[in-house]
C-alpha cells in the first residue's frame, strides 16, 4: 500500500519505523511544526521528523488542514491509507476521506475507555489492571471510530508511564502491520458508549502529592507521572526548608504507624519511609530541584529528611 504517516512524539516513531521497513511504501510523513524547547527556547524538530529526515522520507508540517493548498498536496500523494499516531491535530472530514481506505489511528487504550490525550497515564492513575492498543477507523469524533483490531497488555504494579509507553509503542507497530496485511478480511466493530471515559491532557498541577491519600494512590501517581511531569512535594531536612523534591519511584510497604501523613517514619542509610493517609511508602529514587536524580541511599547520605508536605 501507499501510506501517508502522521505522528509527532516518540510513541509514533516505532510504528513509522515498522511501516518503513515493511513491504508497504511510506509516501509522506506529516508531523507538527518545529517548536521552541528548553531554557534557550531553541526551535527543535519532533522525534518523527528526526526519523523521517534520517530515512529520506518526504516531510510536511502544516499548521492545519483547512488550507486548500494543504488539502491538494495531501490528495496528490494518491495514498491508499493514512496511519495516524499521536499526531496532535484534528483532521477535518475532507482529510479523513482523502486516502482510499481513510485514516487509521493507533490508540493506546482499550476503547471506549480512555479516549483522548493521555490514555497511558490515566490508566495507571485509575489503577486499571490492563490496557492495550486499538486500531481505529477514524471519524470526526474524538477516538469514537470503529475498532478494527484490539490487543491487550497487562499493567503491572511496577509499570511507569515510560515502561508502559514503550510496551504499547511496540504493540501498536505490530498491530498496524497486522491490520494492513489483513485489511480485506477485518470486520470493524462499532464502539459502545457504555464505559466510555476521557483521558484529559496532563497538567503540572496534578504532579503535587497529597500525602493524605493512600500509599497505593500516591504510588500510582508517581508511576503515572514518570517521566512527565514527575510527582513532587515540598520537603524539609536537616540542611534545607521547603525545597521541591521530585519523587521518581517508591515501594508500597505494609508498615503501620501513628505518624501523620507526610511525616518521616525513618530515614537512615538504608532508606526513607514516609507515612501516608493509609499505609507507608519507601522512597527509592528522588531528585531535589536543580540537582540530579539519586538513589535514596545516596540521598540520605547527604540529607536527613524530616517532613514532606
Amino acid at each position: 500500500m501507499r501510506i501517508i504517516f502522521a505522528g509527532t512524539p516518540d510513541f509514533s516513531v516505532e510504528a513509522l519505523d515498522a511501516l518503513n521497513q515493511s513491504t508497504h511504501e511510506v509516501v509522506a510523513v506529516y508531523c507538527q511544526p518545529d517548536r521552541p524547547k528548553g531554557r534557550g527556547k531553541i526551535l527543535s524538530a519532533c522525534p518523527v521528523k528526526d526519523y523521517a529526515e534520517g530515512h529520506n522520507l518526504p516531510i510536511l508540517q502544516p499548521t492545519n488542514f483547512q488550507d486548500e493548498n494543504v488539502q491538494a498536496e495531501l490528495a496528490s500523494f494518491d495514498a491508499d491509507v493514512m496511519v495516524v499516531v499521536a499526531y496532535g491535530q484534528i483532521l477535518p472530514k475532507l482529510a479523513l476521506e482523502t486516502p482510499k481506505l481513510g485514516c487509521l489511528n493507533i490508540h493506546a487504550s482499550l476503547l471506549p475507555r480512555w479516549r483522548g490525550a493521555a490514555p497511558i497515564q490515566r490508566a495507571i492513575l485509575a489503577g486499571d489492571d490492563e490496557t492495550g492498543v486499538g486500531i481505529m477507523q477514524m471519524n470526526e469524533g474524538l477516538d469514537t471510530g470503529d475498532v478494527l483490531l484490539e490487543n491487550k497488555c497487562a499493567i503491572t504494579d511496577h509499570d511507569s508511564a515510560k515502561s508502559l509507553h514503550d510496551k504499547l509503542a511496540t504493540m501498536g507497530a505490530e498491530s498496524i502491520l497486522e491490520v494492513l496485511d489483513n485489511i480485506d478480511s477485518i470486520e470493524p466493530v462499532k464502539q459502545s458508549e457504555d464505559g466510555a471515559t476521557y483521558a484529559k491532557k496532563l497538567s503540572k498541577n496534578e504532579a503535587w502529592i497529597d500525602w493524605d491519600q493512600s500509599a497505593v494512590e500516591i504510588d500510582r501517581q508517581i508511576r503515572a507521572f514518570n517521566p512527565y511531569p514527575i510527582a513532587q512535594t515540598n520537603a524539609s531536612s536537616d540542611k534545607f526548608e521547603n525545597k521541591v523534591l521530585r519523587i521518581l519511584s517508591v515501594t508500597v510497604t505494609n508498615e503501620t504507624t501513628n505518624k501523620l501523613p507526610g511525616e518521616i517514619i525513618s530515614c537512615d542509610k538504608e532508606g526513607c519511609l514516609v507515612a501516608t493517609g493509609n499505609g507507608a511508602l519507601s522512597l527509592t529514587t528522588v531528585q531535589l530541584a536543580g540537582k540530579k536524580a539519586l538513589d535514596i541511599k545516596d540521598f540520605t547520605n547527604a540529607y536527613n529528611l524530616q517532613k514532606l508536605s
